[in-house]
């Protein structure tokens, strides 16, 4: 008798929707929601790690504060020119390009968003790991295990519940960060930090890489989380909303981690979660900062492991025609891609910071030309005209494949590849920019110049 009522408890916590249209009868919610989901995404460890990488590889604190400053700025539009087609359209962010790729083409740049997911959550995966093995004082394998069970659970159950961690997160993010700043401006002398200059562009410019690429990042599924809104919200105020929320999370976070990553040198790397906790104290201190970190984990790899759930969901329907999902579906899904993560950060734990670097700028040149197609598609031509239907029909509107959306996108990969400055690969041209890596810049601007063109030539109906 009391099996019942639990199972259709359990059953009403899990998200019914997946990629299909969320009807105006289901919208809920409002912008103060996605201020703090984005506010607390970011008060993160990785984010402080991400900060501390322009320190980490040259860059002064002064320069390396304005450099992360700029570069959340412009990524940060870019991210929320993204979350403000949610309310309109009613769909997750990358089931919308096949508006401009086509049914069979979006899943080009849907794989590479498949790939995004899984290394986020796998460094995410391997910080928190560290912060339960501390906490809970057992191996950080252990740790890690633990960790990628909570995101299962939280990812099936999906949209509400994300939410309501944002919300939890953001006031656990503003008390912990609170905490640290005070503990790091009363006991270390960050004047004689921000004093030490040693100005070079391309350190600068790496600085901005890395906000930028943090930021555009977020961009293949944060309408994921704006798409329950009512349509009647105003586009400029969920711009605003998921604007001001990521960029001042994301720039307190690496702010301390520029601080962090100037005083420890290299005590900071291969140990990132113990020294910024050593920072704030130890015994119950520590305890409370190692659970914050932990928590702020949970929250932002939900992101992750949900929304590559809803990428391979994508992916699979472009060829059963079909946009709604079963229970079972969506827990295989989920497991398997949070199970993937969780390998690669069991088997990468070692080696996180350097490779996690080069990881996320790779992804710069990945995501700017999806980015720029995506939004002078809708901004400029299409908006919220979409034809729900064609979008599970290969042989309608959309068709299977638009060559030239592809070959745009593929050109504004090659042009940035000259421009690149990552440990893996160090383009022709970076030395005589003084190593500055302007990559992503050209992928934006010159992708979004060509298929503007491209569409204003050739308009589609």
């Amino acid at each position: 008798m009391r099996a019942g009522p639990l199972r259709r408890a359990l059953a009403a916590s899990i998200e019914v929707r997946s990629i299909d249209f969320i009807p105006d009868t289901e919208r809920h919610g409002g912008l103060t929601s996605q201020f703090t989901l984005w506010l607390g995404a970011n008060l993160q460890i990785t984010a402080i790690v991400t900060g501390a990488l322009a320190v980490v590889l040259g860059g002064d604190v002064l320069w390396s504060l304005i450099g992360l400053f700029t570069g959340q700025l412009l990524g940060g539009a870019v991210m929320a020119l993204h979350a403000a087609q949610g309310p309109q359209l009613g769909l997750p962010q990358m089931i919308s390009s096949r508006v401009q790729f086509g049914v069979h083409g979006a899943i080009i740049p849907i794989v590479a968003a498949c790939l995004m997911y899984i290394g986020f959550s796998a460094s995410g995966t391997v910080l928190a790991g560290q912060a339960l093995g501390r906490l809970l004082h057992i191996d950080d394998a252990l740790g890690i295990v633990i960790f990628s069970g909570l995101i299962v659970i939280v990812a099936l159950c999906g949209y509400r519940l994300i939410h309501w961690l944002g919300r939890v997160s953001s006031l656990v993010g503003i008390g912990a960060f609170a905490f640290l700043y005070v503990r790091l401006f009363v006991h270390q002398d960050i004047g004689a930090l921000l004093g030490q200059r040693h100005y070079s562009t391309g350190s600068f410019l790496l600085a901005m890489s890395l906000a930028a690429s943090w930021q555009i990042a977020y961009g293949p599924y944060v309408a994921d989380y704006s798409r329950y809104l009512p349509r009647t919200t105003p586009t400029a105020s969920v711009f605003a909303a998921v604007w001001l929320g990521s960029v001042l999370g994301s720039q307190v976070a690496m702010s301390f981690g520029v601080f962090a990553a100037a005083l420890g040198g290299r005590q900071f790397e291969h140990r990132e979660v113990a020294y910024i906790v050593g920072l704030g104290g130890t015994g119950a201190v520590a305890a409370a900062l190692y659970l914050s970190i932990a928590f702020s984990k949970v929250m932002v790899t939900s992101l992750n492991a949900y929304g590559s759930f809803m990428s391979m969901t994508t992916i699979v329907s472009a060829f059963r025609r079909r946009l709604r999902l079963t229970a079972l579906h969506r827990f295989s899904y989920v497991a398997s891609m949070v199970g993937i993560s969780m390998l690669l950060a069991l088997t990468g734990r070692h080696s996180f910071l350097k490779s996690f670097e080069a990881f996320i700028l790779l992804l710069l040149a990945v995501f700017t030309p999806w980015s720029a197609i995506n939004l002078v598609d809708y901004y400029c031509f299409t908006r919220s005209r979409y034809d729900i239907g064609a979008l599970a029909d290969p042989g309608g509107r959309y068709g299977r494949w638009n060559l030239t959306a592809i070959a745009i996108y593929a050109t504004g990969i090659l042009i940035q590849v000259p421009f690149m400055a990552t440990t893996l690969y160090t383009g022709p041209l970076v030395q005589r920019l003084g190593g500055a890596d302007i990559s992503w810049i050209l992928g934006l601007l010159v992708t979004a110049t060509i298929y503007f063109l491209a569409r204003r030539v050739t308009p589609r109906t």
